[in-house]
């Protein structure tokens, strides 16, 4: 005789392991992927709901002094998904590399991938000083210099903390921001207290590139942007030598890796931002720092001119509504 069969239970204690290694996991994941694992049950869904309201509640992962939310009142996307990183980073070495982002067991911590600064010149043990011009190679550091004056910071080299006043790059967002999105414009930056012009807010962090590749990834970006709604982050600034010979040539890509300045959008009037490249004694590489050019105020959107050079006539529209707008954003051969 069979016997009757008898539907399977969740036992009390797989319950509890579950949601533990869910929350392990899915912090982990793309939003296609939690959008996926959230169909599965209803304690899945749960978990993706709190993954989902943690990531748009702060962009940097806790690794910025301050959090920096999402607010989208016009669709149903709640944040813009990237992986996070303070400072310029070598690319990383997996294809599609992984960060955990909005975990309550789990906490953030730097990314992976070498820092840029890892491979600088910093004076210290087992290092050479030749060339350094680092203070602290003689005794003491630059900080009465002023990094707004001289484009030159304190840095690994130096023997000062990090709370020292000549420090700025490296040590995250210094004011409040938020991060909006608007109908025309997509995601965008504002002001979520008041800033004085001068006030330092962050440096524009995301993967250092081979001008090698940095054309690859343009014209495949051109490419995507062409068949549809996408946005690319990648920025190359170009110093020119007091020679007029030669020119330096930064290529950084923020659209994989980056920080809250790959959300800051274009203003053909300037905008209230101004760049410097500052460089940290020790280090190989300098930073593109954003500094207040006035005042800002509190909701109003931060915004900087990409350049002025326009090479297509049908380029990408621009909607900055400043008085001189040109109708389309700048663009020029990589």
């Amino acid at each position: 005789m069979a016997e009757p069969s008898v539907p399977l239970k969740r036992s009390t204690t797989q319950e509890p392991l579950l949601l533990q290694c869910a929350e392990l996991v899915l912090p982990y994941l793309t939003p296609s992927e939690i959008a996926a694992v959230s169909l599965a049950c209803k304690r899945l869904s749960t978990v993706s709901r709190s993954v989902t309201a943690r990531r748009a509640s702060d962009a940097s992962r806790t690794l910025e002094p301050l959090p920096v939310p999402f607010l989208n009142a016009l669709g149903s996307h709640p944040y813009a998904h990237f992986l996070y990183t303070r400072s310029l980073v070598l690319a990383p070495p997996l294809l599609h590399p992984r960060q955990p982002w909005g975990s309550s067991v789990i906490s953030s911590s730097e990314t992976a991938w070498p820092l840029a600064e890892d491979v600088g010149l910093a004076c210290g043990p087992g290092r050479s000083r030749v060339g350094c011009e680092c203070r602290s190679c003689v005794g003491g550091c630059p900080c009465d210099d002023g990094v707004e004056d001289v484009g030159r910071e304190c840095g690994p080299g130096c023997g000062c903390g990090p709370e020292c006043g000549n420090r700025v790059a490296g040590n995250g967002v210094k004011v409040k921001v938020k991060i909006v999105r608007d109908e025309r414009k997509g995601w965008g930056l504002k002001a979520d207290q008041f800033i004085r012009k001068g006030d330092f807010l962050f440096e524009y962090a995301g993967e250092l590139l081979t001008t090698k590749e940095a054309q690859r990834r343009h014209q495949n970006y051109d490419e995507l942007s062409s068949q549809g709604h996408f946005s690319s982050a990648l920025l190359v600034v170009r110093e020119h030598l007091p020679s007029g010979k030669a020119c330096l040539r930064l290529n950084i890509d923020a659209t994989r890796i980056g920080n809250v300045a790959r959300f800051v959008n274009h203003s053909c009037d300037g905008g209230n931002l101004s760049t410097k490249l500052v460089r940290s004694s020790g280090a190989l590489f300098p930073h593109l720092c954003f500094f207040a050019s006035k005042d800002i105020q509190v909701d109003e959107e931060l915004t900087f001119s990409y350049g002025e050079i326009r090479n297509r006539a049908n380029g990408l529209p621009c909607f900055c509504n400043s008085p001189c707008c040109f109708g389309t954003l700048p663009s020029e051969d990589t």
